[in-house]
């Protein structure tokens, strides 16, 4: 059973999930993979789980890094997990290249490299975003690109977090936007 929830955050209301286990969702409403139908029954609820990612989004939306987890329910891939991992080790404020990920993968896996787009697209899927912090991770050369809650969210979370914006820049074309 998935339980969902509504959360009015300063960018937008965001759409939280969550089963017995933990946090299986956090999405921009209307972003990129944002949850259509599935056959898994979903109720509106208020779980204790979703009650603390509440807080843990209203304690971030202040500016401040929130100083406890909110328990999580990743589902995914073998290589999905151990990327989304990876996402979850990136300091607040700071940022990651998609390119690290990818050697930290590639020497996990003791392979000689990983692709960096395989990783992109494994990040891209990251269905909690924020407390997973996807947007932390920038491209090799500064851009900011995919991040499925709109390159604009991505800028304001990075903001938010007061990380280094000097270095990167918005690309005025692409797939990743």
């Amino acid at each position: 059973m998935q339980y969902v929830s509504y959360f009015d955050s300063p960018m937008g209301r965001i759409l939280l999930a969550a089963d017995e286990v933990g946090l299986t969702g956090l999405w921009f409403e209307g972003q990129k993979y944002f949850p259509g139908h599935s056959d898994e029954k979903k109720e509106e609820k208020e779980t204790a789980y979703l009650k603390q990612a509440k807080c843990w989004l209203t304690v971030y939306f202040s500016g401040k890094e929130p100083d406890f987890a909110v328990p999580v329910h990743l589902q995914g891939t073998d290589f999905q997990m151990a990327v989304w991992k990876i996402l979850q080790s990136i300091p607040y404020g700071q940022t990651m290249t998609y390119g690290e990920i990818a050697k930290k993968i590639a020497a996990q896996r003791n392979r000689q490299r990983m692709s960096a787009q395989a990783v992109g697209g494994a990040v891209g899927h990251n269905p909690i975003s924020i407390i997973v912090p996807c947007h932390r991770v920038v491209g090799a050369d500064g851009s900011l690109t995919g991040y499925a809650g709109g390159i604009e969210k991505k800028v304001r979370l990075l903001t938010l977090e007061k990380a280094d914006m000097t270095r990167f820049f918005v690309p005025k074309k692409g797939t990743a936007l």
